[in-house]
C-alpha cells in the first residue's frame, strides 16, 4: 500500500517516493532552507556592519572635512586680519608721508613767503633808503646854490645892468636841468654822459667865477668856500645818479671786482699748473714710449738679427727714420715668409705636438703607444706576407704598388717633417 508523496518542496516537484523517503528529503530541504536563512541574516548583519563602517567613514570624512574647512577658515582670517593690517600699515604710511609732504610744503611756502617778505623788506628799505639819499642830494644842491650865488651875482651886479644878476641864476640852473636830463635818462635806460657833461660845465663855470671874483672882491676862504659849493652840489646829485646808473647796469662794486680779480688769477694760476702738469706727464710718457722701443729694437735686433738687419735697410729705403711696426711686419714677412708671429719652426714645433696630442688621444687606457717606424705607412692597408709584382697576378694579403692612394703633397711634408724632427730627438736623446 503505497503513501501519497508531498507534492512541492520549495517549489518543486517531487516524484513519488516512499514516506521515509519523503520525510528525509523534507528534513533535508529544512536544513538547507535554515542554512540559507542564517547566510541571510550573516549577509543582512554583514551588509549592516559594512553599511555602519561607511557611514563612520562618512561621518569622520565629514568631521575632517569640517576640521579642514574650520582651519582654512581661521587661515583666510588669519590672512585676511594680516592684509587687513597691512593695508592699514600702508594707509597709515601714506597718510604720514602725505602729512609730512604737507608740512614741507607748508614750510616751504613760509619760507617763501618769509624770503618774499624779506625781499620785500629790502626792497622797501633801499627804496626809503634811496628816496632819503635823493632828498637829501636835493637839499644840499639848493644849499649849495645859495650859498654859492652871493658871490656870482656880486660878481655880476653893475649899477644900471641889474638884469646881469639872472646870469648866475641862469648857470646854476643849466646845471641842475642838466641833472634832471640825466636822471631822466638813467631811467629810460638812455645815453646820460652828455647830461652830466653840460652839468659839470655848468658848476664848473660858477665855481670858476666864484674863485676869481671872490679874490678879488673877497678874501680866498670866500672865494674857495662859494667855489666848492657850486661844485659839491652838482657833485652830490651826480653821485646819487652814479649810484642808480651803476644798479641799473649790475656793475660791481670795487669788492666784487677785486674778489673777481682774485679769483681770476687762482684760476690762471691752477690752469697754468695743469697744463704743466700735463706737460710734465705727456714728456714723461713719450720719454717711456722711447725706452720701450729702444727696448724693443735691442730685443729685436738680439733674437732676430737677419730680420732686423734687413728691416733697418727697409725703413731707409722707404724714408723712415725708425724700423715702424709696419715696416718690421713687412721684413719678417720677406725673410721668414711669415707674420711676426709666426715661423718655420714654430709651425713645426706646432704640427709635431698636435701629432702627439692625437696619439695620446687615440691610447686606450693602461695600453703603451705603438710605435710607428715607417712614417708613409698607411695604417688602413694590410701589410702585405710576400713581394709582390707590377705584372703578376693579384694575390689576396699581398700588397702591390698602386693599391693605396697616394700621399697628398702637404702630407709629406708633413710626414718628412715629423721624420726629421723625430730623428733629431732622437740623437738629442743619445747625447
Amino acid at each position: 500500500m503505497s503513501v501519497t508523496p508531498i507534492e512541492k518542496v520549495n517549489g518543486r516537484a517531487l516524484p513519488e517516493t516512499s514516506h521515509a523517503e519523503s520525510w528525509a528529503r523534507a528534513g533535508i530541504a529544512d536544513a538547507e532552507a535554515e542554512k540559507i536563512r542564517a547566510l541571510t541574516a550573516a549577509e543582512i548583519e554583514e551588509r549592516r556592519i559594512k553599511a555602519e563602517a561607511e557611514a563612520d567613514a562618512v561621518r569622520i570624512k565629514a568631521t575632517e572635512e569640517a576640521e579642514r574647512q574650520r582651519l582654512a577658515n581661521e587661515r583666510a582670517a588669519l590672512r585676511f586680519e594680516r592684509e587687513k593690517a597691512t593695508e592699514l600699515a600702508k594707509i597709515a604710511e601714506a597718510n604720514r608721508k602725505r602729512e609730512a609732504e604737507g608740512r614741507a610744503a607748508a614750510d616751504e611756502r613760509e619760507q617763501a613767503e618769509a624770503a618774499k617778505q624779506a625781499e620785500a623788506d629790502t626792497a622797501q628799505a633801499v627804496e626809503t633808503a634811496t628816496g632819503r639819499w635823493r632828498n637829501t642830494a636835493k637839499g644840499f644842491y639848493v644849499l649849495c646854490a645859495a650859498v654859492a650865488l652871493p658871490v656870482q651875482m656880486a660878481a655880476f651886479y653893475k649899477p644900471g645892468s641889474e638884469y646881469l644878476l639872472v646870469a648866475p641864476v641862469f648857470i646854476e640852473v643849466i646845471a641842475l636841468v642838466a641833472l634832471v636830463g640825466a636822471a631822466a635818462a638813467v631811467t629810460a635806460g638812455r645815453p646820460h654822459w652828455h647830461y652830466r657833461l653840460v652839468a659839470w660845465g655848468g658848476a664848473l663855470t660858477a665855481a670858476t667865477i666864484n674863485i676869481v671874483h671872490g679874490l678879488g672882491a673877497f678874501d680866498a676862504a670866500t672865494a674857495f668856500g662859494t667855489a666848492l659849493a657850486s661844485i659839491a652840489g652838482p657833485g652830490m646829485w651826480d653821485l646819487h645818479e652814479h649810484g642808480r646808473i651803476a644798479r641799473r647796469d649790475g656793475a660791481l662794486t670795487w669788492r666784487q671786482r677785486r674778489a673777481e680779480k682774485k679769483a681770476g688769477l687762482k684760476a690762471a694760476a691752477e690752469f697754468a699748473a695743469a697744463e704743466e702738469e700735463a706737460a710734465a706727464e705727456r714728456e714723461a710718457a713719450r720719454k717711456a714710449a722711447e725706452v720701450r722701443a729702444q727696448q724693443l729694437a735691442d730685443q729685436r735686433a738680439e733674437y732676430f738679427p737677419k730680420v732686423w738687419q734687413h728691416a733697418v735697410r727697409l725703413a731707409a729705403a722707404t724714408g723712415e727714420t725708425t724700423v715702424t711696426e709696419a715696416v718690421w711686419k713687412r721684413a719678417h714677412n720677406d725673410i721668414e715668409g711669415t707674420d711676426p708671429a709666426e715661423s718655420v719652426d714654430i709651425i713645426r714645433g706646432r704640427n709635431v705636438a698636435a701629432r702627439r696630442v692625437l696619439a695620446a688621444r687615440s691610447e686606450a687606457p693602461g695600453e703603451k703607444p705603438v710605435k710607428v717606424t715607417n712614417a708613409q705607412r698607411v695604417p688602413q692597408v694590410k701589410p702585405g706576407s710576400g713581394r709582390g709584382s707590377k705584372t703578376g697576378p693579384k694575390v689576396r694579403g699581398i700588397r702591390r704598388t698602386g693599391d693605396a692612394p697616394k700621399f697628398h703633397p702637404v702630407a709629406r711634408v708633413l710626414a718628412s717633417d715629423a721624420k726629421r724632427q723625430a730623428n733629431e730627438e732622437a740623437k738629442e736623446n743619445e747625447s
